[in-house]
């Protein structure tokens, strides 16, 4: 029988489970706040890979065709970095929840435009980007669709879930739309807004859409705002609204940090371009930006419309950009902030067909458009500008293009890293902050995973394997990037291979499935494979229950032993555990959360296996596998010997057992140290060496933070030496 004070204490950790995971596993770079950048994220709905320049557009206008002008968007690369493998998700629901969870489809909770998923799409389990940042200490905003919490009706739409609401998930400032099919109208009467001047479900209040009142009466220079010209409607075309209130949160908490260092974290959610297209066209001036274009006027209308909106919107981060050379508008840039920023461009999914495509090339020659699993569907724009790292610090460089392969689920870590937090345990995507920052090593991510209306696929290196209805079609991403040549009936090796990874990351399983959350909360030196040691997990809202997860673990978990707050205790892989995840961690250096893995005993965590501040793995000869990394954080320790069939981060602690025949730790993959190697007492019945191999690795990268890489063994000093695939100690004479 489960002991009640144990669930208990499980059910509390479970309720704040986001605050618990985030907060306990800080890092201390917090205290390190300037040096912390603002971020920047723009965010646009359905605008193809090819719509910018360095995509397509700048070599349309050298040959005199139609064009669409991208001029800050073209600045951002031309300062920065364009990613020309950038991914995002096939639709608009969850393109979002990936993007905020770093989750790919076969996890996350929408993995389709679901029409309930405005109610249910993101839990209060799952930690964002608005969740990890406020918690790192940022000042956090959201302007624009986030589509989720509300309901539909244009007259007075209710909130159906405060656990999906922006304001549960970290944003602090926020202007945005809740559902998605009010997302397709540019002239919503009302938008939701935070922080709420009345007490309101979920701290956000229904205000009425007028975009000039919300941008003040500053005057902004860059057209096409022209939001107080007196034909101007009412109420505002709704990415006006959005912009100008993202511009005002920039321009404020811009001179906020370059008073106390605080640091912003700002996500402008556009709507533009998604259809309706002609609705751009009740604004004065809508396509002023195109008057001298000998093309426009011959164009489809559907044409002329969608590069208008997008010019538009062009103009809005233009806008926004400036403000960080003078926050205050004083005309004296000696307060510009724009070096310790980083600025992301993105859309969430491929465009759509229609004139806009075919008249502007907008999904660069790619197969396939918008809800389609070929690139023209997933494949999107993605740029990125950072000026005090790019060209300054990284691998990277200014103007520059590269193939680097980058996927939306990769900005939750990356965010993590660069503010100093640990990210969620257990997400698909991984930080691209030391490739950004050209500090620390650069973990890999073998491959990416899609869903989408007509198929499922896996991108590895240059090969993107296809699942339809009909079978696997095989593509060579790096020789023809349009899809145009299947190659599976040659590679049928390499079909088997992408297959099974494509099936093992749950895109088969129907919509609603998601990861699941669960706590071990057995009895100090418990087994961790018995039912009721384990928190069961269920999603539910307003008396519905949506998913629920309970027994043995399975593929699917996120599991956490987390230690209890008034002592130590001690969890035992009685038999092998097979889970998305694991991390152990504990509350406190007092309460120790100890996990012992034994001899014939494997441990599988497909994504990581994280061994958390206050937390312990002793490995007595068992087997710790992932198909990415054992990660000892900060404050987190492994001791003993065993087998690790992953790559091992050590920016923790280890202590060694030693083995008379081998090495301490055998390492399948690549062992990256940077943390502390603790000294080793007596074993009964070793006999003494004057040379012990402690880590035998596929590669070693740097070496323990030891004092003259000195350390004791059996009361004795023993020098480390490195190699470039192992790790000895050997006795100082």
């Amino acid at each position: 029988m489960t002991d009640h004070n144990t669930v208990d204490q499980g059910m509390r950790i479970l309720k704040h489970l986001p605050l618990v995971t985030v907060i306990t596993l800080m890092i201390s770079a917090l205290a390190q706040a300037s040096s912390r950048p603002n971020i920047i994220y723009f965010y646009v709905d359905d605008m193809g890979w090819g719509s910018i320049g360095p995509n397509g557009q700048a070599e349309r206008r050298k040959k005199g065709l139609p064009f669409v002008k991208t001029p800050n968007i073209d600045r951002m690369a031309a300062s920065g970095v364009n990613f020309s493998r950038g991914y995002g998700c096939h639709v608009c629901s969850p393109a979002r929840s990936s993007q905020q969870t770093g989750f790919h489809q076969g996890h996350t909770f929408a993995d389709r435009n679901d029409p309930d998923n405005a109610k249910k799409a993101i839990r209060k389990d799952d930690i964002t980007m608005g969740d990890a940042l406020a918690a790192a200490g940022y000042t956090t905003g959201y302007w624009g669709k986030w589509g989720y919490g509300a309901s539909k009706e244009m007259s007075a739409p209710e909130i159906l879930n405060i656990q999906t609401l922006p304001t549960s998930h970290g944003y602090q400032y926020v202007l945005a739309e809740l559902h998605h099919v009010r997302a397709h109208t540019f002239f919503q009467p009302t938008l939701w807004s935070a922080p709420a001047k009345t007490k309101t479900p979920g701290g956000l209040e229904l205000i009425p859409n007028d975009a000039g009142k919300l941008a003040g009466n500053n005057a902004y220079p860059t057209e096409p705002a022209f939001h107080n010209h007196p034909k101007y409607p009412k109420p505002g075309y709704c990415d006006d609204a959005y912009a100008f209130a993202a511009l005002d949160f920039v321009r404020q908490h811009g001179v906020e940090y370059n008073k106390s260092g605080t640091p912003f974290f700002a996500l402008f959610a556009a709507q533009i371009p998604h259809a309706p297209f002609k609705e751009i066209q009740v604004l004065p001036h809508w396509d002023d930006a195109y008057k001298d274009d000998k093309h426009f006027e011959s164009l489809p209308d559907q044409a002329r419309q969608w590069a208008a909106m997008v010019t538009r919107i062009d103009g809005h981060f233009g806008n926004i950009l400036d403000a960080l050379e003078d926050p205050n508008q004083d005309g004296d840039t000696s307060d510009s902030i724009a070096a310790n920023t980083l600025v992301i461009f993105q859309s969430d999914n491929g465009g759509p067909g229609g004139r806009n495509n075919s008249s502007f090339d907008a999904n660069g020659g790619l197969s396939g458009t918008k809800n389609k699993i070929q690139e023209g569907g997933i494949r999107v724009p993605l740029v990125m500008t950072w000026p005090a790292m790019i060209n300054a610090s990284s691998s990277l460089k200014s103007g520059s293009t590269t193939d680097r392969v980058v996927d939306v689920t990769d900005l939750l870590p990356t965010f993590c890293e660069l503010a100093g937090v640990l990210p969620p345990v257990g997400v698909d995507g991984v930080s691209i902050a030391p490739l950004l920052t050209g500090k620390g090593i650069q973990r890999n991510r073998e491959f990416i995973i899609h869903e989408a209306g007509n198929g499922k696929s896996i991108i590895r290196g240059k090969h993107k394997l296809v699942l339809t209805g009909k079978g696997y079609e095989l593509y060579n991403l790096v020789n023809d990037p349009a899809e145009k040549r299947n190659i599976a009936g040659k590679n049928k090796s390499l079909v088997k291979e992408l297959a099974a990874l494509l099936l093992g990351e749950r895109v088969d399983e129907p919509k609603g499935f998601a990861n699941s959350y669960h706590f071990w909360m057995g009895k100090e030196g418990e087994g961790i494979s018995k039912e009721n040691v384990w928190s069961d997990y269920t999603y539910e809202n307003a008396g519905i229950t949506y998913f629920t997860d309970a027994g043995k673990p399975n593929e699917a978990w996120i599991a956490h032993l987390f230690g209890r707050e008034s002592d130590r205790r001690k969890a035992i892989a009685d038999k092998d555990l097979s889970v998305l995840a694991i991390a152990v961690h504990g509350p406190s250096a007092n309460a120790v959360q100890e996990f012992e893995i034994g001899e014939d005993k494997t441990v599988h965590g497909r994504n990581e296996v994280r061994v958390g501040p206050h937390g312990l793995i002793e490995l007595n000869g068992g087997v710790i596998s992932s198909m990415r990394w054992l990660d000892i954080v900060e404050d987190g320790c492994l001791t003993g010997h065993g087998t690790i069939d992953a790559d091992l981060y050590i920016d923790g602690k280890y202590q060694p057992r030693i083995v008379e025949n081998g090495p301490s730790l055998s390492v399948k993959g690549a062992a990256v140290l940077s943390g502390k190697i603790l000294p080793m007492h007596n074993q009964t019945g070793l006999k003494h060496m004057n040379k012990y191999l402690l880590i035998k690795a596929s590669s070693v990268t740097g070496k323990f933070d030891h004092p003259e890489q000195v350390m004791e063994i059996f009361g004795k000093k023993y020098r480390l030496s490195y190699t470039a695939d192992e790790v000895w100690a050997t006795l100082v004479e």
